[in-house]
């Protein structure tokens, strides 16, 4: 068997599109545009492209951006103070701080404090328990882009048996409650999981989210499973992979996530997403 490629980035663009002639419609007449606050303190160079990339997103839909780029040394009050104004900023439907923060800073503390109802990233515990309660809100980004994915294979989720490897904040544990929501029965897995490849091999549909390159081997992946490979890593050759050993498992998978190209555009995508649909909720357009 080989598996079928799932094109995050063509998935995203149909996304995007969609998004993009909602905003038109209702812009046209009469109606302000989303707008997002992107927050980046520091000059990392990964957040600097990753805040780069989601500023041009905003560009191309027509979604206004608020940027704001804070020094390193920024104390908490300060970025406290930030969140506060912009919570009651009445153009801002969506805010977006870039992690990872300075040590100094508590990342905690700056997702408790924004407004759920702002809260694009899904980070917020409100908007988690939201997703636990089956009743969701503004929903992680990278999960939600997954489920987002998972709909091009066709596949009933419902009765699905699905391992997700991986058990952050941002990834594993809200990608364990979507496929939960979803209907399929769920196991995660973690650093104290003993027997990892056991998991796998029984698993219809494998989620891996570890950053640890290669660490799922192709030949653990069941016949026909669907493979959603989170990880990305550059190696010393510029080339870069994922937490799944790819060749491998694409000869024994019937769906599988590209890396790079595969759930990092939808990542971004379901971002702008979250955005518009807290502009909607807000302005009253459903």
């Amino acid at each position: 068997m080989t598996a079928r490629l799932l094109d995050g980035r063509a998935v995203a663009a149909t996304v995007r599109a969609g998004l993009a002639e909602s905003i038109a419609a209702f812009t046209e007449t009469g109606h302000r545009p989303p707008g997002l606050a992107v927050v980046q303190v520091g000059d990392d160079p990964a957040s600097t492209v990753y805040v780069a990339n989601k500023r041009k997103a905003c560009a191309k839909l027509g979604i206004a951006s608020f940027s704001h780029d804070l020094d390193q040394t920024i104390s908490q009050a300060e970025l406290d103070a930030l969140i506060d104004k912009l919570n009651d900023d009445p153009r801002v439907d969506g805010i977006l701080v870039q992690l990872p923060l300075p040590e100094h800073l508590s990342s905690d503390s700056i997702i408790n404090r924004i407004d759920p109802d702002k809260d694009v990233d899904g980070f917020h515990p409100t908007n988690i328990g939201r997703l636990a309660i089956r009743q969701p809100g503004l929903r992680p980004c990278t999960p939600y882009g997954v489920m987002r994915l998972l709909k091009e294979t066709g596949r009933d989720l419902h009765g699905v048996e699905a391992v997700v490897v991986g058990a952050s904040n941002i990834v594993g544990r809200p990608m364990a409650l979507e496929l939960l929501l979803a209907g399929a029965t769920v196991t995660i897995c973690h650093r104290f999981t003993e027997d990892l490849a056991a998991y796998v091999r029984r698993a219809d549909l494998v989620v891996v989210a570890v950053g640890k390159p290669g660490l799922v081997k192709g030949e653990w992946i069941k016949e026909g499973a669907i493979v959603v490979d989170v990880g990305i890593h550059r190696r010393e050759d510029g080339t870069l992979h994922g937490d799944v050993d790819f060749d491998t498992a694409a000869a024994r998978a019937s769906y599988i996530t590209p890396v790079p190209g595969g759930v990092g555009p939808m990542t971004i995508a379901m971002l702008m997403s979250n955005t518009v649909s807290s502009w909607r909720q807000r302005l009253g357009l459903d």
